[in-house]
């Protein structure tokens, strides 16, 4: 990689998939609040994902239902309205 063209903050971190609790580490510069730790016994920043390879249809072949935080009852609501 070349030197000074990544920001500061570039290190590893951890994102874990909350519908299936599949994690992975990589680098990024992504924001994060939480840290969790790793199998290697360091603690990194953990970013939640809502859906990963893990679980998205199109990589796993089989369709899962993801409901996060209500969203699917919030579409409902807000267009029954309509009817």
């Amino acid at each position: 990689m070349k030197n000074e063209i990544h920001p500061e903050s570039y290190r590893l971190v951890v994102f874990k998939d909350m519908s299936n609790g599949y994690q992975f580490i990589t680098k990024s510069c992504v924001e994060t609040k939480d840290t969790t730790e790793w199998e290697d016994g360091n603690e990194y920043p953990l970013y939640k994902l809502e859906i990963s390879s893990a679980s998205h249809p199109f990589y796993t072949g089989k369709m899962q239902f993801v409901d996060t935080a209500g969203r699917i009852d919030k579409f409902n609501k807000r267009y029954a309205k309509k009817k």
